[in-house]
């Protein structure tokens, strides 16, 4: 009788075929919660805010509820993703387009040149624009199509965003950027749900708000709102006070994508009951930040 081969031994055999010159990574090995490896992207960074390179493995550890996990995958290396731009076409983002439109081309431009990428706007409701392509002009395009009206659907646009990387992404890493520049007004979805449909896609979520225009009690909802969605799953906000700012944010989003460290360990609990795990990863170096989605849920029989 023949045994399987655990995930994490699949991942090395194919990493050494691939270092001894044969050939790439086969495309069928993939890392997936369900698989029972379970995979971090995190992001270090140095006190001035620069992405952290060469750290050693014997410094990082993974904790999942409070109990230290081994660590079977370590490696930093730039890996294609599915990438989605969710725009805001709200009437209020007339004035913006332009720099909008320039600073998302600038993101995929920085970005893998085999990343896939597809473009959602929303405004009252949520469209998909452009689906996957790496044809910058096709992206190009598509950014230009809609006229901005209407007022703001940002979490139905995000589930729409989770929902399509879900079902149609050919690329395990999956990420999402929202641009908006104003307060939720007319989503259905909820906060709490979109944020447990975040998990479990295992999309990292970065966003930028250009709210400096709005009223400062709304600015602060649509702020905390934003902060909450990206740091969860372990991305970030940018909350810029000009708009010609977002030139320099897209691509600095790009570069902590390309400079993640991938970090796989098999849980200690291999429960099947749907629950979520916490997580939380340590990086044993003087004045790093580390960033990390905070957690994931387990697979359901």
């Amino acid at each position: 009788m023949r045994r399987k081969l655990p995930v994490w031994c699949i991942f090395f055999l194919a990493a050494a075929w691939a270092q001894s010159g044969a050939g790439e990574i086969p495309p069928q090995v993939t890392f997936r919660t369900d698989s029972r490896l379970v995979v971090l992207n995190v992001s270090i960074f140095d006190q001035e805010g620069k992405i952290v390179r060469g750290v050693p493995r014997g410094a990082v550890s993974v904790y999942e509820d409070g109990v230290q996990q081994q660590i079977r995958v370590f490696r930093q290396e730039d890996v294609p993703v599915s990438l989605g731009l969710i725009i805001d076409n709200s009437a209020s983002m007339q004035p913006k387009r332009d720099r909008v439109n320039s600073a998302a081309l600038a993101l995929v431009k920085a970005s893998n040149p085999q990343d896939e990428v597809f473009l959602i706007h929303f405004d009252t409701a949520a469209f998909l624009t452009t689906d996957f392509t790496n044809n910058v002009q096709e992206l190009e395009e598509g950014l230009r199509a809609p006229a901005a009206k209407g007022e703001t659907a940002m979490r139905d646009a995000l589930l729409l965003g989770i929902e399509h990387l879900r079902h149609a992404a050919k690329k395990d890493k999956k990420v999402l950027l929202v641009v908006t520049d104003g307060e939720d007004n007319s989503s259905v979805e909820t906060l709490p749900h979109l944020v447990q449909a975040a998990h479990q896609a295992d999309v990292i979520l970065y966003g930028v708000g250009l709210l400096s225009a709005e009223e400062s009690s709304s600015a602060e909802r649509a702020r905390k709102e934003l902060a909450e969605l990206t740091a969860t799953t372990g991305g970030r906000a940018w909350f810029p006070a000009d708009v010609a700012e977002i030139q320099r944010i897209t691509p600095e989003i790009a570069h902590e994508v390309r400079n993640q460290y991938i970090v796989g360990y098999s849980p200690t609990n291999q429960a099947a009951d749907g629950a979520f795990r916490k997580v939380r990863v340590d990086v044993a170096l003087p004045g790093v930040t580390v960033r990390t989605r905070s957690g994931y849920y387990a697979p359901h029989q």
